[in-house]
C-alpha cells in the first residue's frame, strides 16, 4: 500500500484530494491511517440530475442544525419573548402559504375554464353553422398557439418548470437540492405555462404544477423573497437553516394539493404519505392549518363565482366539483365486480408506469438536442392531439336526447353532459361529450350519477384507449404538465366500461363505477392508498363508497408493487435524483458501513494553518471535514467534531487569523454571531475561489474548535448498512461519521454520505450482491418483450 501525499502551498502534507470525477461529492471516504495512508475509490453515482427538462448539477442539503458554540450561545441569550415570536412567525408563514396558495389555485381555474371554455364555444359555434374545416383549423391553431407559448417560455426562461415538480420538490423534501427549482422565475412559468398548456387541450393536469407552486411560495416566503430581483422582506427573514425551510415545503406542497382538488385533509395526508421523508406532529399540526386556510380561501372566492361574476368559469373545475350520491347502497354480489376492477386497475397502472418510463427515456435523448427540439416535440404532440380530439367524435354515432335529464339537451355554448357536435337537432354526440371538454368537466360527465345511458360502450373504449396513450406522450414535454387529472380522467372512464360490463350483475350505477375506476388506476399507477382515497372521497362528498374505495385502493397498490414502483419514484431514478428510499434493499443487511466507504478523508487539525484550509477547499468539493485534536492539544488523537465547508469559508472571508498556533480563547465570539453560520437562502453561498488572501495570511492559523459541530453524528464501523440508512434518513443527515470499533486506531475512519447508499455505488462495490437472492420479490418482463 502507497502513501498518497499531495504539498500543500506551506509544504506541509495534507490528504490527496478526491478524484475529480467526484468534484462535487463530500463523503467519499475510508482512511487507514491518521498520518496520510488512504485506501482509494471512486462513487459511480452521479452528482447531476434532469431538472424540469435540463441537466443540472445537485447537492445534498443538511437538515441537522450545527450546534457549534455560536449556536448555542445564541440560544441560551434568546429570550422568552424571540422563541414566542420564532413560534409565532412559524404559523404567520403557514397562514400566508394557505393565502396565496389559495388564490393562485382559484386563479388557475378561473383562467383555464374561460380560455379553454372561449375555444371551445367559438368551435362549437362554427360546427353549428357547418364549416367544420374551419372549425378545425381554430381549435388546432388554438392549442398549438397556447402549447408553443407554454413551451416557448419554458424553454427560455425557466426549463426547470417542466413536467409536474413533484419529483423534484419530493427530492428536495428527502434532502436533495437542484439549483432553480423554487425561484420566483420558475414559480412565474410554473403558474402561467400551467395555464397555457392545460388550456390547449392537452392530456395533462394542473395539481402536480399546483404542488410545485405551493412549494415555490414556500421556499420563496422561508428566504424573504428574492434576492436576484430585488424582492427581499427583512421582517420575513427569520428562517435561516434547511430545516425551517423543509417544514416550510412541505407545508406549501400539502396546500398544492389541497387547492388542486379542494381537497384539505387529502392535501395534508397526501405531504405525509407521498412526499414528506421526515413528519413529526407539530408540523403536523402546521400543515393542517395551511391545508384550512385554502379552504376557506376557495370556498370564499367559489362563493363569488356562484354569483355569475367569473365569466365562463360557472361551476366548471374539480375545485368546485361534487358528485353527491346518498341513496348509493351495494350489495355482496357488488364486490367481485370491485375486485376484478381493483386487480386489472393494478395491472393497468403498473403497465402506465412501464410505458411513461420508456416514453420519458426516449424524450430525454430528444431533450438533449437543445431547446428547439423540445419545443418541436411539444408542437408535434399538440397537432396529434387535436387531431384525435377532433377527428374520433365523428367515429360516434349520434344518439337521441334522454326525456328525463335534468339539464338542456344538447349542450351549446356551455359545458354540459350532452354535446351536438355534427349531430341533428335533438341528438347529441357522447364521445364529443368527453374529447370536447376540459379534462376536469369530462371527469365531472364520466361520475355522473343517473347516466348509465348516456354513453356507449365503444364510444368509451375509445376514450380510454386514447386517454390513456396521450396522457404517456403529453407528459414529458418542456411545459408544466401534471399526470394526476389524466391518471383520474383515464381511470374513469376505464371505470365506467368495466360498469357497463357487469351492468346487469351489479346493482352500483355507472358513475361510482367510474370513481372506482379511477380509484383502481391512481393506487395503482400512484401506490398511495390513504391520501387517495380522502382525495377522491372528498371529491365526490360520497362517504358511503369508503369501504369499496379502501378495498379497491389496497389490492390495485398491491397488484401493482408486484412488477414495479410508483410513478414519481421511477421519474426520480429516471432524473437521476439520489433519493434515500424509507425501507433499505434486503442485500444491505449483509453488508456493514466500513464496506461501502470509500477513501481519500480530508481531516483538520483542531487549529489548522490557512493554506491547508484553502488547499483543501479549492481541490476537493467535500463539503463537511472531521476536525481531529492531536497532541499537544489532547494526550491521544480525538474527534472534536465536524466543520461544514461554508462555516470555513465564513472563517476565511471574515479573516479570523491568528498568528500562532494557539486556542483563539473567548477573544473569537466578538468577531461573529450566530447569524454568520445560517444559511441565508436557496443558493448555494461565497465560494472559495473568490476570496483573495496574501502570502502573509497563508501562513497564519485558524482555530477551528469554536465553529465545529461537535455532537456529529456517528456509527461504528460493523453496523449494519441497513440500518445506517434509517438513521441517516429519518434524522435527515448529510453527513455520518464513522468510527472504530476498537479504541487505539484513528478516531474517525470515514464519513457516509447519501451517495454511500446508492444502489449504483453498493453494486458497483460489491458486485456479487446484484444476483443476491435477497431482493425484493418483483415480476419482471423477459426481454424479448422490452421492445424500446
Amino acid at each position: 500500500m502507497s502513501l498518497l501525499i499531495s504539498p500543500a502551498p506551506n509544504g506541509l502534507p495534507v490528504t490527496a484530494p478526491a478524484p475529480e470525477t467526484e468534484a462535487d461529492e463530500e463523503s467519499l471516504t475510508q482512511p487507514l491511517l491518521l498520518n496520510g495512508l488512504r485506501r482509494s475509490a471512486s462513487n459511480t453515482t452521479s452528482q447531476v440530475a434532469i431538472v424540469g427538462s435540463n441537466v443540472c448539477p445537485i447537492e445534498s442539503l443538511d437538515y441537522e442544525i450545527s450546534e457549534n458554540d455560536y449556536f448555542k450561545q445564541d440560544w441560551r441569550r434568546r429570550e422568552k419573548i424571540q422563541t414566542l415570536q420564532y413560534v409565532f412567525m412559524k404559523w404567520m408563514m403557514c397562514f400566508f402559504i394557505g393565502l396565496l396558495v389559495g388564490l393562485v389555485g382559484f386563479c388557475n381555474n378561473l383562467a383555464v375554464e374561460n380560455i379553454a371554455g372561449t375555444k371551445f364555444v367559438v368551435t362549437s359555434n362554427m360546427m353549428l353553422a357547418r364549416r367544420y374545416t374551419t372549425a378545425f383549423l381554430v381549435f388546432a391553431s388554438s392549442n398549438f398557439g397556447l402549447t408553443l407559448f407554454a413551451s416557448l417560455i419554458t424553454a427560455f426562461i425557466a426549463p426547470e418548470a417542466a413536467g409536474s415538480g413533484i419529483p423534484e420538490v419530493k427530492a428536495y423534501l428527502n434532502g436533495v437540492d437542484a439549483p432553480a427549482i423554487f425561484s420566483l422565475r420558475t414559480l412565474f412559468v410554473k403558474i402561467v405555462g400551467s395555464i397555457s398548456a392545460v388550456s390547449g387541450s392537452l392530456v395533462i393536469g394542473k395539481a402536480g404544477p399546483m404542488v410545485h407552486t405551493g412549494a415555490c411560495i414556500a421556499a420563496l416566503m422561508g428566504q424573504g423573497g428574492s434576492k436576484k430581483y430585488g424582492l427581499n422582506w427583512k421582517w420575513l427573514k427569520y428562517f435561516k437553516n434547511d430545516r425551517d425551510r423543509r417544514d416550510l415545503v412541505t407545508c406549501g406542497s400539502a396546500a398544492g394539493m389541497a387547492a388542486a382538488f379542494r381537497a384539505p385533509v387529502g392535501g395534508l395526508l397526501f405531504a405525509l404519505e407521498e412526499m414528506a421523508s421526515w413528519w413529526r406532529s407539530a408540523l403536523l399540526w402546521r400543515a393542517f392549518f395551511t391545508t384550512a386556510v385554502v379552504a376557506i380561501v376557495l370556498r370564499a372566492l367559489i362563493d363569488v363565482c356562484l354569483s355569475g361574476k367569473c365569466g365562463l368559469f360557472g361551476k366548471g373545475g374539480l375545485i368546485m366539483f361534487d358528485v353527491t350520491s346518498a341513496n348509493s347502497a351495494y350489495h355482496i354480489w357488488d364486490v367481485p365486480p370491485v375486485l376484478f376492477l381493483a386487480v386489472f386497475g393494478g395491472i393497468c397502472g403498473s403497465l402506465y408506469n412501464f410505458l411513461q418510463d420508456r416514453v420519458l427515456r426516449i424524450y430525454n435523448r430528444i431533450n438533449e438536442r437543445g431547446s428547439a427540439y423540445k419545443i418541436v416535440l411539444a408542437l408535434a404532440i399538440s397537432i396529434f392531439t387535436s387531431c384525435l380530439l377532433f377527428g374520433l367524435p365523428w367515429l360516434a354515432s349520434c344518439r337521441p336526447c334522454p326525456s328525463d335529464t335534468s339539464e338542456p339537451c344538447p349542450t351549446i355554448g356551455r359545458n354540459g353532459n350532452y354535446k351536438k357536435f355534427q349531430c341533428p337537432p335533438g341528438h347529441y354526440n357522447d364521445l364529443a361529450s368527453l374529447f370536447f371538454n376540459t379534462n376536469d368537466d369530462a371527469i365531472k360527465n364520466l361520475f355522473s350519477k343517473d347516466t348509465d345511458a348516456e354513453f356507449h360502450h365503444l364510444s368509451m373504449l375509445i376514450f380510454f384507449f386514447t386517454c390513456f396513450v396521450l396522457s404517456i406522450f403529453s407528459y414529458g414535454i418542456v411545459a408544466p404538465a401534471g399526470l394526476f387529472v389524466p391518471v383520474i380522467v383515464t381511470g374513469a372512464a376505464y371505470g365506467r366500461f368495466i360498469g357497463m360490463m357487469f351492468g346487469s350483475h351489479s346493482t352500483l350505477n355507472h358513475g361510482l363505477f367510474a370513481v372506482l375506476g379511477s380509484a383502481a388506476l391512481l393506487g395503482g399507477s400512484m401506490r398511495m392508498t390513504v391520501s387517495l382515497c380522502v382525495i377522491i372521497l372528498e371529491l365526490t362528498n360520497d362517504l358511503l363508497l369508503l369501504p369499496l374505495m379502501m378495498l379497491v385502493l389496497l389490492i390495485s397498490k398491491t397488484v401493482a408493487d408486484t412488477f414495479n414502483g410508483n410513478i414519481y419514484d421511477l421519474i426520480m431514478r429516471l432524473k437521476g435524483f439520489p433519493y434515500l428510499e424509507c425501507h433499505a434493499e434486503p442485500y444491505l443487511r449483509q453488508l456493514a458501513v466500513c464496506d461501502v466507504v470509500t477513501g481519500p478523508l480530508q481531516l483538520f487539525s483542531g487549529i489548522e494553518k490557512v493554506g491547508n484550509i484553502v488547499h483543501v477547499l479549492k481541490t476537493t468539493g467535500h463539503n463537511g471535514f472531521p476536525v481531529v485534536d492531536e497532541p499537544p492539544l489532547s494526550h491521544s488523537p480525538v474527534l472534536f467534531g465536524l466543520i461544514l465547508r461554508a462555516h470555513l469559508v465564513e472563517l476565511l472571508k471574515k479573516k479570523a487569523f491568528i498568528r500562532d498556533p494557539v486556542p483563539a480563547g473567548s477573544d473569537a465570539f466578538n468577531h461573529f454571531s450566530a447569524d454568520d453560520f445560517a444559511k441565508k437562502g436557496l443558493d448555494h453561498g461565497d465560494r472559495v475561489e473568490n476570496i483573495q488572501l496574501t502570502d502573509e495570511e497563508m501562513d497564519m492559523f485558524i482555530d477551528l474548535h469554536p465553529f465545529c459541530n461537535t455532537s456529529p453524528y456517528t456509527v461504528v464501523e460493523t453496523m449494519s448498512l441497513a440500518k445506517a440508512l434509517v438513521l441517516f434518513r429519518e434524522v435527515g443527515l448529510r453527513h455520518l461519521l464513522v468510527i472504530p470499533k476498537v479504541s487505539g486506531r484513528v478516531p474517525v475512519v470515514g464519513i457516509i454520505t447519501r451517495h454511500d447508499f446508492m444502489p449504483e455505488h453498493v453494486l458497483s462495490l460489491h458486485p456479487s450482491l446484484a444476483k443476491s437472492k435477497w431482493k425484493r420479490l418483483r415480476f419482471k418482463l423477459p426481454p424479448s418483450v422490452k421492445f424500446f
